[in-house]
């Protein structure tokens, strides 16, 4: 990553590229901020009315609507282009029409010369983002799917909801694709530094029942937001800008993102939602936490669901 000016660009100012754009502009982080759309209209009136808020926002700013040129010096490019998951649609349905447009837009960043970090959060994202590693032919580490970072929120937000904790005090993940067939840790999972089985097996208002009815919740969350309002971007938009957050600041935080598994916990060859260490450099390390006979299982599941569906856009 080059030092001095941070500089990010978007490709794709739809609902959930600018949700992650406003939340940026909001927390800052970075000075330079570079919109890119097939709509250059789009971009220059995103641009303009984000650059509007400014005089509110943490810091000085630069933001413009830009070109794939404008990526030779981006420390990140965020990739959020492609088709909208429709109603009743799974995120792997979307995979051929997604895979294309994937493999265009990485095609013209690294013909500017890019040298940073890909983050992508089209869907289906674990296996875009194995497409837009192959094509951009950058390290594994430095191309990174926003994985299960969303799922693994609405897991804290609705065990604090249940037990009347506050999220951020709530410590697990979700891991595997993020999709149908993703699961929670739960051997890993605490309130506090208690684990939350030990939590509900001690208080009678809580029960085993419950945790699986939380967990379906947020694995259908999608669902029942896209019937609702068609579409789901403020969420992933914070998670965004969360991993930015975490690359620009060398924060070497623990994320649940989509990583490149090379033996652990069994896997090779793919990309999966997993715990793993993000700093500037991109992925330090992927966790490997040891995780009950029926966790592994159902990783296996969810990665053999992936290398399925990558097979038939390879």
């Amino acid at each position: 990553m080059k030092t001095g000016v941070r500089r990010v660009a978007l490709v794709g100012t739809g609902f959930v590229g600018m949700s992650f754009a406003y939340s940026m502009l909001n927390q800052g982080g970075l000075e330079e901020f570079v919109l890119i759309d097939v709509n250059k209209d789009k971009a220059e009136g995103e641009a303009m009315d984000l650059s509007h808020g400014l005089p509110f926002g943490p810091q000085k700013m630069d933001i413009w609507a830009g070109t794939y040129e404008d990526c030779r010096t981006a420390d990140i490019v965020v990739i959020t282009a492609g088709a909208n998951q429709q109603p009743g649609e799974t995120r792997l349905a979307l995979v051929e029409k997604n895979a294309k447009i994937m493999r265009g837009i990485v095609r013209e960043i690294m013909k500017s010369g890019f040298n940073g970090i890909l983050l992508v959060a089209s869907n289906p994202v674990d296996v875009l983002t194995y497409v837009a590693w192959q094509e951009s032919g950058l390290p594994r580490h430095r191309v990174i799917g926003s994985g299960t970072t969303l799922d693994t929120a609405r897991l804290r937000f609705e065990i604090g909801k249940y037990l009347n904790v506050d999220p951020r005090n709530v410590h697990g993940y979700i891991v595997g694709e993020h999709g149908d067939t993703e699961f929670p840790l739960w051997s890993h999972t605490t309130v506090g530094v208690q684990p939350i089985m030990d939590v509900v097996a001690q208080n009678p208002k809580f029960n085993q029942e419950d945790l699986e009815q939380i967990y379906v919740n947020v694995r259908d969350a999608a669902y029942h937001i896209i019937e609702r309002k068609r579409a789901t971007y403020y969420g992933i938009g914070m998670a965004l800008t969360r991993i930015v957050r975490a690359i620009l600041g060398d924060e070497n935080s623990c994320l649940s993102v989509s990583a490149y598994l090379n033996g652990q916990y069994g896997q090779n060859d793919v990309f999966v939602g997993v715990p793993a260490i993000v700093n500037r450099n991109g992925i330090r390390e992927v966790f490997e936490l040891n995780i009950t006979e029926e966790e592994t299982e159902k990783l296996t599941k969810s990665v053999n669901v992936l290398k399925e569906t990558l097979n038939t856009v390879k």
